[in-house]
């Protein structure tokens, strides 16, 4: 694939990992296609809980990182539940993200991969789908609770994480302070690396 650059390319990428985490949540409207209400799975946690699973997962996989990486919030996304028919269920699949603002080269991208993954499965998750492509690579794991994660490597070389949960009870939310978008938070998410690592911005395979 060819490497995109540019304000509006960064913005597509933006919504890419954003589309990717309710996807890998096996939840939204595409998910629940031809389904009845009853036989539509609601999550065991409500909106709040998911959200702050999925933080919960998120901070401990970027305190796994050794040397540590600098981050920042990603845009949090929600996306209804719904019938074939489009008739509501009363749930919302709920996807959260950070953005590993720590340049990652590209000698460094499975180093990286392999950590994360260990920490996933210490954690009692499952793999569920690996891509090994060269210059985008990206690794899905899924939990016993239903909690789907991901690391994925942007057109740019960016590395982001998310976390989310399909379906989850409708509620009220709050959101960590520093969200893009959320009070207390950048209006736009930062997605462009610039800060250099002596070892995961190094170009020695070793």
């Amino acid at each position: 694939m060819k490497r995109l650059g540019g304000p509006v390319r960064l913005l597509g990428c933006a919504l890419l990992v954003a589309a990717l985490g309710a996807c890998g949540t096996d939840g939204g409207q595409n998910a629940t296609k031809g389904q009845s209400k009853k036989e539509q799975k609601v999550s065991a946690m409500d909106m709040q809980q998911a959200g702050q699973r999925s933080e919960a997962i998120l901070d401990g996989t970027l305190a796994a990182i050794r040397p540590p990486v600098k981050w920042v919030y990603g845009a949090p996304a929600e996306a209804a539940c719904s019938t074939g028919l489009n008739e509501p269920t009363g749930s919302t699949t709920v996807t959260r993200s950070r953005n590993i603002l720590t340049v990652v080269s590209e000698h460094r991208r499975g180093n990286l991969l392999g950590v994360v993954q260990r920490y996933w499965e210490r954690q009692g998750f499952r793999v569920v789908s690996v891509n090994s492509d060269k210059d985008m690579p990206w690794i899905r794991a899924k939990g016993p609770d239903g909690l789907t994660v991901s690391m994925e490597v942007g057109s740019i070389g960016n590395v982001s994480l998310s976390a989310g949960l399909s379906c989850a009870e409708n509620s009220a939310m709050t959101y960590p302070t520093g969200t893009p978008g959320r009070p207390g938070g950048p209006k736009a998410e930062e997605l462009r690396p610039r800060e250099q690592s002596a070892f995961w911005s190094s170009r020695e395979s070793r």
